[in-house]
């Protein structure tokens, strides 16, 4: 595979990997035109203070206003176009680190919004925390469990906010959350809804009963929306052959996987391509 965009890790952005928590003055070192779609391996959490413009994210076009965040989430596509008085704080964490957070896989696509709006109190609170942990990342000595815990902090009171918004499933079951955990980590091999209703200990009706009643999609309808997802991003920011593409996702063949594409989109994968 020979990605046109590259996935970019935390050591693009500074040259210390030591650590799994970065944190970026917008207005410093950010970028205001990322017109190039590409990809992190870790979570971005983008505080907005003051800026305008787009941010799109895996295919959708958000707009961008002040008092915001932004949720990036590892492997998700992006680029955006703000205006050049952007001001706010880009907060970098890794996979492996958010791993441990408690609300983690309340992050999930599925679960979550990307773009988060505040309120004038809201975005004060953020304010400080963010400011709290660039405090800490200047210190000539940085207390790593420290900037840890406070990097944990931020992203409970985001999940906090998504929640009194409802723009996260909280009355999503455990089960349901573990769902989508095991179908991030298998969708490319097992398209069966059998699969994960055994893993789970649940017949496959119940399951679709599941998804049907708190994600208003069907668990098949959930696994063929990861597999579309992840094949326009393949076809967008790689020049890797649609065969390949089509082996990557786990399709015997390629006329399977251009029937599945057509299917959902009513397009080839060619066409698909051209049109981008």
């Amino acid at each position: 595979m020979n990605p046109v965009f590259p996935t970019l890790g935390l050591e693009h952005f500074q040259e210390n990997t030591r650590d799994e928590v970065r944190l970026l003055d917008h207005l410093i070192h950010g970028k205001n035109s990322i017109t190039a779609p590409h990809k992190h391996d870790f979570f971005l959490f983008f505080l907005v203070k003051q800026s305008s413009g787009t941010h799109t994210i895996d295919f959708v076009e958000y707009s961008v206003d002040n008092h915001q965040i932004h949720i990036l989430r590892p492997g998700q596509v992006h680029h955006w176009q703000l205006a050049s008085d952007t001001q706010g704080y880009q907060l970098m964490v890794s996979q492996a680190l958010m791993q441990t957070f408690p609300d983690y896989l309340r992050f999930s696509p599925l679960l979550a919004q990307p773009i988060l709006s505040l309120n004038e109190q809201a975005y004060l609170v953020f304010q400080q925390e963010f400011g709290q942990l660039a405090d800490e990342l200047t210190e000539p000595q940085p207390d790593w469990i420290l900037i840890g815990l406070r990097s944990q902090i931020i992203t409970r009171l985001i999940s906090r906010e998504l929640e009194r918004k409802s723009l996260v499933n909280t009355m999503a079951p455990p089960i349901l959350v573990k769902y989508v955990q095991v179908l991030e980590e298998n969708y490319k091999i097992e398209k069966s809804v059998a699969f994960y209703a055994d893993h789970l200990n649940i017949t496959p009706n119940y399951l679709t009963i599941l998804c049907k009643k708190h994600f208003g999609l069907s668990s098949g309808q959930l696994i063929h929306n990861r597999l579309l997802l992840e094949a326009k991003r393949l076809l967008q920011v790689t020049d890797t052959s649609i065969k390949e593409i089509s082996y990557e996702l786990g399709f015997e063949d390629l006329a399977n996987f251009s029937n599945f594409l057509k299917k959902q989109t009513g397009i080839s994968p060619r066409a698909f391509r051209e049109q981008l």
